[in-house]
């Protein structure tokens, strides 16, 4: 059996866990206000037992979610669509110099690539800031290491000279110059193209307008911003302040122990513009009326922990954080379609419990680091992998994991593109415009610009629940994940860095980077977890696995173990489908494609007809039908081989008539192999016995 506590909060106050002395657990309860008291509690820690810890996290959530009536499971909300979706992020292709033109060149280079970008993100250096000692009509554009925005504040709702001074058809300019220069080899991205002078329409509004005319299948774009508005929130006395006041952040107790951070350090050591409670809804009113005017889609809400350093003269956090919520949960249903936000640095449980009635998305780990300090690229990527898996034990219940944008020409750029395949949640990449590995990225994304997302949230296996997967020098981490006919085992090994008591901080333990082993089994998957009939209904003692990397497949007992050594910073996927017997000598499984990491996510339906279709076969025949979404190479086993295999698109009307087409049959391994094309849709696919 697993008990499960959780920290809570009473009234004003929220509950923490936080190490004793002599190996015991403190809870402390804390109002983060010296005017709010309160000596005795009942209410503050949830305790819940049972036998099944996938079940026991999700369980508990519901009764906290029960007791205190302010926020909403996940099941009871919708995800943004763009979970199915593939996008773009400018963070880390631009970090604060982003502008148009280089927005305009990043999904320039992935459409001429062979891939759309469904959703945009225009991250950090969008807005208008300034510095305490500027003048407030002047822009902190110059900004070019992230950490020097965080003392600036906030002093204009509407968007930078950088956007506001874009022309309208400006683009055509500037592809034309871009087009030339690429053909030299020497593009150059990085100075803008406007004139204030032009008399034609110009602004932010005009750009997504003309970036949205030119890549017709983005569909979405999203803006950074805080939940103060800036790190700094508003400026005093700019034309756009809310009735901000500047608030000197004091740090709770608990996290003076904790690790120094970059953003937090230069919060405290500064001041915020807080807008107060009574004006928040004004301001958040004002801000996403203009971004949905704009064009926006929707929001990154990011710096949402800092209410809880904020709170000494309003009542404490939970007050404070209250009425911010509040006020967000209503703008976004007035202005973002009511789901349309990401959430980021949001693991505070304040915001968890007072800030979800409406945020279904939300991150579950630190930001993907690309680079390092100290100069090792590799740690920080099996420790974000690992934060990410952890997190969504409990934070998956309440809002869908993100697991963050990656790169894909960086170093571990195929070990973090294995996990967002399978781990559920959106994907979206930082490139920079031209630095692309797109053979990686199209075994994430289909032509169309959307990819095949597993029907779940990724967890870690029972067995990894309490082992320490980044530095024990033996512990492979494994997720496991359900599609609509299978289910799908990640492992990976990412020992060699995390948090160190000694020096509290994450940092590198290369004496841990060393080959690990495991074992892999369809017992790892839960699939009482699953929503799909057919495998709530599963009951075949047998499995078809695929491994991604090795390119074996495989029938399994459903207790066989398969053991494998990874070596750091390596993974294997397997892909499990369930073995049906279809008749006295026939078995079969749709395993999906296989030139995607998530091959089983191709596989959209399931057909046996005993007696074939008309036209196709005898009475004395059978017929397996699938339906695949995707192109490439498709396989499925069989125990025997096909007499036909026919093609079929799928209409909304019916079905197109399909004709014959070649496939291999391998009698050792017991694959049949096709090429699907890419249809736009799905293509039915018809094995004949």
């Amino acid at each position: 059996a697993y008990v499960l506590l959780i920290p809570i909060f009473e009234g004003k106050f929220r509950a923490s866990l936080q190490a004793g002395k002599d190996d015991n657990v403190d809870v402390c309860v804390e109002s983060g206000s010296t005017a709010v008291i309160q000596s005795s509690f009942r209410t503050c820690v949830y305790m819940h037992a049972g036998s099944d810890p996938f079940l026991l996290a999700k369980d508990a959530i519901a009764a906290i979610r029960a007791h205190l009536g302010t926020f909403k499971l996940l099941e009871e909300k919708t995800v943004p669509d763009i979970v199915d979706k593939f996008g773009w992020c400018t963070w880390d292709a631009f970090y604060l110099t982003v502008h148009p033109q280089g927005v305009w060149s990043g999904v320039k280079y992935f459409v001429e690539g062979g891939l759309h970008p469904r959703f945009l993100i225009i991250d950090d250096g969008w807005q208008s800031i300034t510095y305490d000692k500027q003048d407030i009509t002047e822009d902190a554009m110059q900004l070019t290491v992230a950490g020097e925005q965080m003392l600036c504040r906030l002093s204009l709702i509407q968007e930078n000279h950088k956007f506001r001074n874009y022309v309208s058809g400006s683009m055509s300019t500037y592809c034309k110059d871009t087009d030339q220069q690429e053909s030299s080899g020497q593009e150059d991205i990085s100075e803008p193209v406007q004139s204030e002078n032009d008399s034609k329409a110009r602004g932010l509004g005009v750009f997504i307008h003309d970036l949205k005319k030119e890549f017709n299948l983005l569909e979405d774009v999203y803006v950074w911003h805080a939940l103060t508005g800036y790190w700094g929130g508003l400026r005093p006395g700019s034309p756009d302040s809310f009735n901000s006041m500047l608030v000197q952040p004091v740090l709770a107790h608990g996290l003076l122990t904790t690790m120094e951070d970059l953003a937090v350090d230069k919060l405290i050591s500064n001041t915020i513009g807080l807008v107060p409670p009574e004006s928040i809804p004004e301001f958040y009113d004002a801000l996403h009326s203009y971004l949905a005017k704009n064009g926006i889609s929707g929001a990154k809400v990011d710096v949402i922990h800092v209410l809880e350093m904020l709170g000494e003269d309003h009542g404490g956090r939970m007050t404070l954080s209250k009425a911010y919520y509040d006020a967000l949960s209503a703008s976004m249903r007035k202005h973002l379609g009511g789901n349309r936000i990401i959430a980021s640095m949001e693991h505070c449980n304040d915001f968890l419990y007072l800030g979800t009635e409406q945020i279904a998305l939300g991150r579950v780990g630190d930001d993907f680091w690309c680079t390092d300090p100290s100069g090792d690229p590799f740690w920080l990527q099996g420790a974000h992998m690992v934060h990410c898996a952890y997190n969504s034990m409990w934070m998956g219940p309440i809002m869908h994991p993100d697991w963050d944008m990656f790169q894909t020409k960086h170093v571990c750029g195929s070990f973090h593109a294995a996990s967002r395949a399978i781990c559920g949640g959106p994907i979206y990449v930082s490139d920079t415009p031209g630095q692309h590995d797109f053979d990686l990225l199209k075994k994430l994304v289909l032509p169309d610009g959307t990819i095949l997302r597993c029907c779940n949230y990724a967890l870690p296996t029972v067995d990894c629940l309490f082992n320490d997967p980044l530095h024990d020098g033996a512990t492979v981490l494994k997720i496991w994940n359900l599609n609509k006919y299978g289910g799908v085992v990640g492992a990976f090994n990412c020992q060699g860095g995390g948090w160190s008591r000694e020096h509290r901080t994450t940092k590198a333990f290369k004496q841990f980077r060393v080959p690990c082993s495991t074992t892999v089994s369809s017992t790892d998957i839960q699939w009482s977890e699953s929503k799909e009939p057919f495998l709530k209904s599963n009951t075949t003692n047998e499995y078809v696995v695929y491994l991604s990397e090795a390119g074996k497949v495989l029938v399994v007992k459903h207790d066989q173990t398969l053991p494998i050594t990874l070596h750091p910073l390596t993974f294997e996927l397997y892909t499990f489908c369930p073995l049906l017997k279809i008749t006295a000598s026939l078995k079969f499984a749709a395993i999906g494609l296989l030139n995607m990491f998530n091959s089983g996510g191709a596989v959209q339906r399931i057909t046996t007809n005993l007696h074939g279709y008309e036209n196709d076969c005898t009475q004395e025949h059978c017929c397996m039908e699938i339906e695949i979404r995707g192109s490439g190479q498709f396989a499925a086993y069989a125990s025997i081989a096909p007499v036909m295999c026919k093609m079929l698109v799928s209409k909304s009307e019916g079905r197109e008539s399909g004709e014959a087409v070649d496939f291999t049959y391998e009698g050792s391994t017991g694959l049949i192999l096709m090429a699907i094309p890419w249809s736009g849709g799905v293509v039915v696919v018809r094995c004949i016995f």
